[in-house]
């Protein structure tokens, strides 16, 4: 009688235990059916899914962190089977809790924001006016958002930056000049400081022992001398006349005369046009100025800022191009006056 009953509670129990197998089972496969087919239970949350990645096995850890799925391996077991060839874009998908994976597949195919990787060539010679225009035109960030991220030095972790006169209320853009010329891997839509950053860190990787021991051997600061470079930048035409060009600009800051350089009035006339004031204007025009501009007028290339360090010692105080480009240099006003005669420039 008593095996009996232990053979009775063992069969029992073991009809238990396959119900229960049975119920996992089922209760473990409607789970699936409602998460694939987006009837699960409860409110629906909002979530914006936000791909920077481009592997399927990347996009299912984010939708399951998300709570749209409940199994990163089932979606990608249904994704092969659905849209073998199926491609991400990076960017920002704002879905919900419910969505079937039918719905998420359509919503993946075009980000709400996109963050496409897009390249951007910003050449030797850009001012913060041609940046921002070619960002916008690429898609990277607006132009005002541009303009607002170098207009301050804030959020930017880098020890030079201390050093640039932020309380000078005359300088147009403080990041002017620093926002080194290269090609950049954006994406689109990207905020304007991170690309701001990127710029920034393109020319700290470049600031180097020579840029500073000119500055030390020149009594100037670094904000004073990519000033300088910024004006020989969009002077020269190449290294040659860059380096001559520069002995002109810093002979003629010894002795006190005003620049006097055509291509800053250029640049201080598209400050007035932006909005700033007739002071900031004056302190950027050469033949008003007394010295250097406030400020960078662009963002010099390499070759420019290396041309003005190894300048040579010359006594030029005056240049100008003829009308075939040619440069030519004078160490008096009579000799400049008497080379314009012999070399038409106009």
């Amino acid at each position: 009688m008593e095996k009996s009953a232990k053979k009775t509670l063992k069969i029992i129990l073991a009809s238990v235990l396959i119900i229960a197998v049975i119920i996992a089972v089922f209760l473990g496969v409607n789970a699936v059916m409602k998460d694939i087919n987006g009837t699960q239970g409860g409110a629906a949350e909002e979530y914006t899914l936000n791909i920077k990645s481009a592997y399927q096995y990347d996009v299912a850890a984010e939708l399951k962190k998300g709570g749209m799925i409940i199994d990163d391996s089932i979606w990608s077991l249904w994704m092969d089977n659905h849209y073998p060839d199926f491609e991400y874009i990076n960017g920002e998908y704002y879905m919900n809790t419910h969505m079937s994976y039918e719905e998420i597949a359509q919503k993946l195919k075009t980000p709400d924001i996109s963050h496409k990787p897009v390249t951007v060539a910003i050449p030797e010679g850009f001012n913060v006016f041609d940046i921002a225009k070619t960002l916008e035109e690429n898609g990277v960030c607006k132009k005002a958002d541009f303009y607002k991220a170098v207009s301050t030095t804030n959020g930017y972790s880098y020890s030079w930056l201390a050093d640039l006169p932020k309380d000078n209320k005359n300088i147009g853009f403080i990041l002017e000049g620093f926002l080194f010329p290269a090609t950049y891997d954006l994406a689109e839509n990207t905020p304007a400081a991170e690309v701001v950053d990127d710029m920034l860190d393109a020319f700290d990787s470049r600031l180097n022992s020579d840029i500073l021991a000119y500055c030390d051997n020149n009594n100037m600061s670094l904000y004073e001398f990519i000033t300088l470079c910024s004006i020989v930048q969009e002077e020269s035409f190449s290294i040659e006349s860059a380096e001559n060009i520069a002995s002109v600009l810093v002979n003629r800051l010894k002795n006190g005369s005003k620049l006097q350089c055509d291509v800053t009035y250029f640049y201080a006339k598209n400050l007035l046009d932006y909005g700033f004031s007739r002071e900031v204007y004056d302190s950027y025009y050469t033949y008003r100025c007394p010295a250097l501009p406030s400020g960078p007028i662009t963002n010099s290339g390499m070759e420019v800022v290396n041309a003005v360090i190894r300048h040579p010692n010359t006594k030029y105080l005056f240049f100008f191009s003829d009308l075939n480009g040619d440069f030519h240099f004078a160490e008096t006003g009579e000799e400049f006056e008497q080379l314009k005669k012999q070399y038409p420039w106009q």
